[in-house]
């Protein structure tokens, strides 16, 4: 079942279920890579600053597209132990795993930042985007890592996520989603175009985002929720 052209396409359709958001003090922030072409155009549509946050997947080491957590910026690590049990991987392993994606992470914050610091996050409705979400190791670990960084309400945006995931989902105060199908083997399933999105392209999106004129901040109401 293909639901998106692109990610473009796939970020305008999620942008209509986040109009609501227009007037609060919003932050939006793409998971890299492929999330943020998605979270692009749902800052341009909410009038919203872009940034990233860099999340990690933990690979089991004899699967590593098998997701056993995830870590994240600030030290955050989520370990999924029922994985961990289930694939009788060792807690050297999994400590060598998380490891070598910390060192993967840093440099790539590196690469996304080289000349801009993190935006702050203190205060705000942070809308943490991605091109979909299977089992949800990352998402989780992405809200845990923006509530460090001091965000006090926690949306997680995306346009495709499995059933079974949304039905266990945690960490995040709600969840926007254009689909939510049954079937889910992967991400790309439910992309015509699904080529890999580069370093390159992320870096230029956010330049191109902190060029668009700034908007007038706009409090958070006290209360979570969609206006009626």
């Amino acid at each position: 079942m293909v639901l998106f052209s692109d990610r473009v396409e796939a970020g305008r359709l999620l942008a209509r279920q986040l109009l609501y958001l227009r007037e609060r003090n919003v932050v939006v922030l793409g998971i890299p890579r492929g999330g943020v072409p998605v979270a692009f155009e749902v800052a341009a549509a909410l009038d919203a600053p872009l940034d990233v946050i860099v999340v990690r997947k933990l690979g089991v080491p004899f699967q590593p597209e098998f997701a056993m957590g995830a870590i994240g910026e600030g030290g955050e690590e989520l370990i999924d132990e029922s994985v961990v049990a289930l694939t009788e991987v060792t807690d050297d392993e999994v400590n060598a795993v998380a490891a070598r994606e910390r060192e993967y992470l840093d440099a790539r914050v590196a690469r996304l930042r080289p000349s801009r610091s993190r935006l702050p996050l203190d205060g705000r409705t942070v809308v943490i985007v991605d091109d979909g979400v299977a089992t949800g190791a990352t998402a989780r670990v992405a809200c845990d890592v923006a509530r460090r960084f001091g965000a006090t309400t926690v949306i997680l945006a995306v346009p495709v996520i499995a059933a079974s995931t949304l039905a266990e989902m945690t960490g995040a105060d709600d969840i926007v989603y254009v689909a939510a199908p049954d079937t889910f083997w992967a991400v790309g399933q439910f992309y015509t175009d699904f080529s890999a999105t580069t370093d390159e392209e992320v870096a230029r999106l956010l330049d191109e985002s902190a060029r668009r004129p700034a908007q007038p901040g706009r409090p958070d109401p006290p209360a979570f929720g969609a206006p009626a």
